[in-house]
């Protein structure tokens, strides 16, 4: 693999002038407009007869500005400034590469390389406007430095409202931002930026791979949203898409030269049988070109700081995972099945971006388990920073299904938390959008369901159900962000429990933006349970940013007590304690410590404790007490303490 790797980009250097001038390309292609008011337009569609620009600017003659042919499948076009020296092509007016296919047809499509695309109400697809207002938004904060713990709020900028419609990049820069810095996160992941036709598709059918999406707002908002949130030192990271494509030729991709190639395979291999979309074909230079533009693109002109690379589990296997599981046995990772040209792009996409800008961040969502995603290259690794810990919600799911309370397995769940590869970083989530969608359900409404509805006020008597619910949230919650990785990520609203599912609006639903929203109002009222979960996260965040246990070594797990189902470990001094049984407490409990001097006495007090009354507890341990440590063997270490 890092032969493969080293190949081709010993390529791009030799032929193309290095890395950087090869993804920089989405300055040259598309249009762009010079200082002079002139305009350089650049395609590439290798499969047209001819190429043109129509729009506004020349009355929509498809044939009165041709582009020139040049080799491998590339058209430009340059057309000269007004005489007033005025732009040819005016700031905000729409536009079209009319494409003559080879059977002859007239083709109207957007650039591959678009930056700004709209949808007009009535209208079904998307316009192609050109973006190149007279003073763009400038930055006036410098990005973050690299964290060495990572607190992820994954959010959707279209649902960050409790009002029934699309929020905009203005709502969540002032109204959502300062909530996230509040909560005690310290990144906030982006879902659905990148533009895409459908609403209802999350965000994962992309239509324009260079244009942020207008149903939130203008570009210049975006860009302000990420400076804004730059101020308040927290980094933003782009959800990326490049596994697969919207089918849509129109306001799309496919098709978009006339044949069913281009971007991608040809033919059943270019089409995904599950998401009805297309892929791309990795080994294809022009492709290449495309996607890692694409990337530097979102880092330089939006100041992003990295990305989470979604469903590459499809592009690493040519099964795409489809009907295949996997075990964990190695010939699952290595042989024919493996996609190794979408394995080497992603391999030069973390180089690129380590090598340009090195304080950025990469994420691996990958489901299936590939050795080594998040090792360096040198080492033949895919080179990703982190990879999200995908079997951790399903083992809460599959507990609280399946398991009554007294048949919950400790070293089960000790298993699932500290199961990763040595070395390589992981992002521990009970939940994230997966499981707030229509379908699914989030671990609030899998614990309490129906009895939100009318228990969550605190002038409504406690009862079984809510109490449960409401501790083993936080205790779910608290385990996974101390023991389940390196990184923690919740999605927006789970923090305090959000009731019912999420959902878009779509025909099934008649259009309704009812479930598309986030009820955030909820835990600003005094008189519902809410608030509770929504402190507790707050002051477990700011735990973890004052003593960095995300960003220190493996923990040390010394209990793990079936009968009592309690579990202990210690990590970045800090020692956790969890019963999880249903109904017993324990007086005068033993644990291990780490510290193993016979001369130094610890002292111990409590710093979070999920019984508290400030987070819905029933404030049976006293704060006040101190825990000393003592010579006393138990587990097998010299040194214990009672609790």
């Amino acid at each position: 693999r890092y032969s493969l790797f080293y190949n081709r980009l010993k390529n791009i250097e030799e032929n193309e002038g290095g890395l950087d001038k090869f993804s920089k390309c989405y300055k040259t292609f598309g249009v762009n407009q010079f200082v002079d008011g002139g305009i350089y337009c650049k395609e590439w569609a290798p499969g047209a007869e001819a190429v043109f620009l129509a729009g506004d600017f020349n009355g929509w003659n498809p044939f009165s500005h041709p582009y020139k042919k040049m080799e491998y499948g590339k058209w430009e076009l340059f057309i000269p400034p007004g005489q007033d020296g005025h732009p040819s092509v005016p700031h905000g007016s729409k536009l079209k590469v009319v494409i003559r296919a080879q059977n002859g047809e007239l083709l109207y499509r957007i650039s591959p390389w678009a930056r700004y695309v709209v949808r007009d109400e009535g209208k079904v697809n998307y316009d192609w406007v050109h973006w190149n207002p007279p003073q763009s938004y400038i930055h006036k904060h410098p990005s973050p430095k690299r964290l060495k713990s990572l607190r992820i709020y994954e959010s959707h900028v279209g649902i960050a409202s409790p009002e029934g419609k699309v929020a905009s990049y203005k709502n969540f820069t002032y109204n959502v931002l300062p909530r996230i810095k509040d909560l005690g996160y310290n990144c906030v992941q982006l879902m659905a930026i990148m533009e895409h036709a459908y609403y209802a598709s999350f965000g994962y059918q992309v239509t324009s791979f260079f244009a942020a999406s207008s149903r939130y707002g203008t570009p210049d908002d975006l860009k302000e949203m990420i400076d804004i949130a730059h101020s308040m030192g927290i980094t933003v990271l782009l959800d990326v898409v490049h596994s697969h494509a919207s089918k849509n030729s129109e306001d799309g991709l496919n098709k978009f030269d006339g044949t069913d190639s281009c971007f991608f395979h040809s033919g059943p291999k270019g089409t995904h049988q599950l998401w009805d979309s297309r892929l791309f074909d990795y080994a294809n230079w022009e492709v290449l070109r495309f996607l890692l533009s694409n990337l530097r693109m979102w880092i330089e002109d939006y100041r992003f700081d990295g990305f989470r690379f979604d469903g590459i589990t499809s592009m690493l296997y040519h099964h795409h995972g489809i009907g295949t599981g996997f075990s964990g046995d190695y010939n699952e990772y290595f042989g024919l099945h493996v996609d190794e040209d979408a394995l080497c792009y992603l391999m030069l996409a973390n180089h690129m971006i380590n090598f340009l800008h090195p304080e950025c961040i990469t994420i691996a969502e990958d489901v299936s388990g590939m050795p080594a995603l998040c090792r360096p290259i040198a080492e033949g690794g895919g080179g990703f920073d982190y990879r999200l810990a995908m079997a951790i919600p399903d083992k809460w799911i599959q507990i609280i299904k399946e398991l009554k309370d007294e048949d919950w397995n400790m070293g089960n769940i000790v298993h699932t938390l500290t199961n990763r590869r040595y070395e390589e970083k992981y992002i521990a989530y009970a939940e994230s959008h997966d499981q707030a969608l229509v379908g699914d359900k989030t671990l609030a409404f899998r614990l309490m369901d129906a009895e939100m509805y009318t228990n969550m006020s605190v002038l409504s008597p406690l009862t079984p159900v809510i109490d449960r619910g409401i501790q083993l949230h936080k205790m779910i919650r608290l385990i996974t962000h101390a023991l389940g990785g390196e990184s923690y990520l919740n999605f927006m609203g789970n923090e305090f429990g959000h009731p019912e599912w999420l959902d878009f609006p779509r025909r099934g639903n008649n259009e309704s933006y009812h479930y598309a929203r986030r009820q955030f109002n909820l835990t600003e009222d005094h008189l519902l349970r809410y608030r509770f979960l929504n402190t507790f996260d707050r002051d477990m965040n700011k735990l973890e940013e004052r003593f960095g246990w995300l960003a220190s070594p493996p923990a040390f797990v010394s209990e793990k007590h079936e009968s009592n189902k309690v579990i202990a470990f210690e990590r970045a001094g800090l020692i956790f304690i969890f019963n999880f049984h249903p109904h017993q407490s324990y007086v005068d409990y033993r644990v291990v410590i780490w510290h193993s001097s016979l001369i130094v006495i610890f002292k111990y007090k409590i710093l979070l404790d999920s019984d508290a009354a400030e987070y819905g507890g029933h404030q049976r341990l006293d704060h006040s007490a101190e825990y000393f440590s003592e010579e006393y063997p138990h587990n097998d270490r010299p040194n214990s303490l009672m609790v």
